[in-house]
């Protein structure tokens, strides 16, 4: 009886003891293994590190400083060219002898320009035009005969020589003068010279903008042409309207009275845009 009652009294301790080292090896196994919120820690402390580093080498960099300017110079040359559009008019019965008219009177034109020293490349035929003339005087307009019109025009003609081209030519056979526009032969350079002006301006405008703002001008970033290039050139309306109307009244032009076609001067203008650099 004794011998199993002791048996009794040792099961109950070995039970114990299993759950006792099943407890501490959950335990162990849990302590060992990181969770999902010990992850995010980490990493946010690994952003928090970093972030002080990568601002600082911002701040490092300076900041870019640029002054922008416009600038524009006129430097005014004479016009030595004149470019002259006029007109060969003629009337006839029939249109076959107007037109054999009109050719007529406008080779005249032609020989008499080469007369006068007018190379052939400079004379163009820019327009050509036939047309009936009605009378109208009657219940029913009826055709009286025809006109027929040429228009020549004459460049590279020199400035100096003009009013003897143009009163020859009237007295020639030319009915109508259209227009006259004076150039000048060296406007190339002198929109060069604009240019250095305009360039030069720019220059003193940023320097002052610079100083003001305590700062120095450094190298030109970028530079841009912002005025059109175009053949410096202007009509002389005046001109042209005093000449068709002695014209009309029947007076012979002369020399002399070309004095009010001579030009005076051409403007020749030339922009700018420039972006400097500003230093300390």
């Amino acid at each position: 009886m004794k011998k199993r009652n002791s048996h009794i009294k040792i099961l109950p301790l070995l039970f114990a003891g299993m759950l006792l080292l099943t407890a501490c090896g959950g335990q162990t196994a849990d302590e060992t293994q990181p969770n999902e919120s010990d992850s995010v820690k980490m990493q946010n402390t690994e952003q928090e590190n970093a972030a002080p580093q990568n601002a600082s080498e911002t701040d490092s960099v300076p900041e870019a400083r640029s002054v922008t300017v416009n600038s524009s110079e006129t430097v005014s040359v004479v016009p030595d060219m004149a470019i002259v559009v006029y007109s060969v008019r003629t009337e006839s019965g029939t249109a076959a002898d107007c037109q054999q008219k009109n050719a007529a009177s406008v080779a005249q034109v032609v020989e008499l320009l080469k007369g006068l020293g007018v190379e052939e490349r400079s004379i163009q035929t820019s327009d050509f035009s036939m047309r009936p003339v009605y009378d109208y005087s009657g219940n029913t307009a009826r055709i009286t005969g025809y006109e027929a019109e040429t228009s020549l025009t004459v460049s590279d003609l020199k400035i100096d020589g003009l009013g003897d081209i143009l009163s020859q030519s009237v007295a020639s056979g030319i009915n109508t003068v259209s227009s006259i526009t004076y150039q000048a032969s060296e406007y190339d350079q002198s929109y060069q010279e604009a240019l250095t002006k305009a360039v030069d301006m720019a220059r003193q405008k940023a320097e002052t903008l610079a100083a003001a703002s305590g700062a120095t001008v450094g190298r030109v970033i970028t530079i841009q042409e912002t005025g059109g290039y175009t053949q410096a050139r202007y009509e002389n309306t005046a001109g042209v309207n005093a000449m068709n109307a002695r014209k009309e009244m029947g007076l012979q032009d002369t020399v002399e009275s070309m004095a009010e076609m001579m030009p005076g001067e051409i403007a020749v203008e030339a922009s700018v845009t420039i972006e400097y650099e500003l230093t300390e």
